[in-house]
This record gives structure tokens, C-alpha cells and sequence, in this order.
């Protein structure tokens, strides 16, 4: 009923219907982005985009730039440019092989270009590096990996991690998934409510970040 009422005094205002359902999206846009975090940032693609740009160009003076590959990498995962990723990160492999940011990067390119052993085993060598690298989200990676042939494993995955950050609302969401893929509803319900329990006592300046887990976990709790 408000989004209706706010709709007609836009229309009211304006003049255009059209010009009002715009300006209700940004409105309700602009509200996802400052509360709830639901909604994918619209610059950030823009921004990692401009990077990737001038990593290229600085490549291209100092191609022997290894801080600039590895950033180079991470930066087309993140836009799911896999197999470029992949063709910049691997030649690097024997000069990178202590660092285990990169043995991710490097283990996520191979899952997402058809060479899931060789990921499997990069994402394994990061987490004997560092089990704590990127906030334990390598664990994330295999539980996606066994989720389809081996829930068990997946599941173990994610109750490592939940050992390492027990504060992440996502792996208790992304631990129900599993267990209601299992027919385990209870224990599904069980942690999708452990995830909004774990929501209410964060600070304020983590809640942001996990808020859209906790929602789903809400909404996926009531439905089951």
C-alpha cells in the first residue's frame, strides 16, 4: 500500500507514469544498497573494469610485474573472465607458490575452466599455507565443488570453515542448502535460524555485510 502510495505522489508529481516507476526503482535501489544489501553494486563493475584497464597497460611496459598479474587475476575472476585469469595466473605458478591469495585465484580458475582436480589441489595448498586466507572463503569453494556428488564433504567443508569464522550468517545459509538438498529438514531449519542468531550479535559494522544472508536464511526458515 505505501509503495502504491508513493508511486501515485511521484506520478502526481512528475507527470509520467514511466518517470515515476524509474525514480520508485532508484529510491528502492538506493534503500537496498544503504540497508539490507540485496542488491549488486552498480559501480563496482565499472571501477574493476577501469583497473583491469590500466593492469593491462602496465603489463604491457613491465610484463614481468607480479603484484600486477596477481591483481590482474584476482580482478577477472571476480569478473568471471575465467579463462583469461587462468592464462595470466598460471604462468606464474612456480614464482607464486608460497602465497596462498594466489593458489586460490589460481585454484578457482582451473574449477571454473573444466580442471576440477588441479583446482581441488591449488585451493588445498592455499589452505595448508594459510587456513585463515581470504576469511576461510576457499572452504566456500569446495563445499560449491562437492555440493553436487558428495554433500558429506560439502558439509564438512563448511563446518571447518564455521570453525575458523564462526560469525559468517552465509555458511549456515549455504549449510542449510545442504542439508534440505539432503532431505534433513530439521537440521536445515536449524541452521538457517542459527544463521539470523548469529545476525542479531554482530556489531553494526558487520551486519551490513551479512545481512542478506541472514534475510534469505529468514525467508528459506519460514518456508520450511
Amino acid at each position: 500500500m505505501a509503495k502504491f502510495a508513493l508511486f501515485s505522489l511521484l506520478w502526481f508529481l512528475l507527470g509520467n507514469p514511466f518517470v515515476a516507476i524509474i525514480v520508485l526503482l532508484i529510491i528502492a535501489y538506493i534503500l537496498d544498497r544503504r540497508f539490507i544489501g540485496l542488491s549488486p553494486s552498480l559501480m563496482r563493475p565499472i571501477k574493476r573494469r577501469q583497473r583491469i584497464g590500466k593492469l593491462k597497460q602496465e603489463l604491457a611496459l613491465s610484463p614481468h610485474n607480479l603484484s600486477a598479474k596477481q591483481e590482474l587475476g584476482h580482478l577477472l575472476i571476480e569478473s568471471k573472465r575465467y579463462r583469461e585469469a587462468r592464462e595470466v595466473l598460471e604462468p606464474i605458478r612456480e614464482r607464486m607458490d608460497q602465497s596462498a591469495e594466489y593458489l586460490d585465484d589460481l585454484g578457482t580458475a582451473y574449477l571454473h575452466t573444466g580442471d576440477s582436480a588441479l583446482g581441488e589441489a591449488a585451493i588445498r595448498e592455499a589452505l595448508e599455507l594459510n587456513p585463515r586466507v581470504k576469511y576461510g572463503e576457499p572452504y566456500l569453494r569446495l563445499a560449491a565443488l562437492y555440493s553436487a556428488s558428495d554433500k558429506t564433504k560439502a558439509l564438512h567443508e563448511l563446518n571447518e570453515l564455521r570453525s575458523l569464522n564462526s560469525s559468517s550468517c552465509e555458511v549456515f545459509y549455504r549449510m542449510g542448502i545442504l542439508y534440505a538438498q539432503m532431505e534433513r529438514m530439521a537440521e536445515a531449519k536449524g541452521a538457517w535460524q542459527e544463521a539470523i542468531r548469529v545476525y542479531q550479535g554482530l556489531p553494526k559494522y558487520l551486519r551490513r555485510k551479512e545481512r542478506g544472508w541472514m534475510i534469505r536464511s529468514r525467508f528459506k526458515s519460514m518456508g520450511s
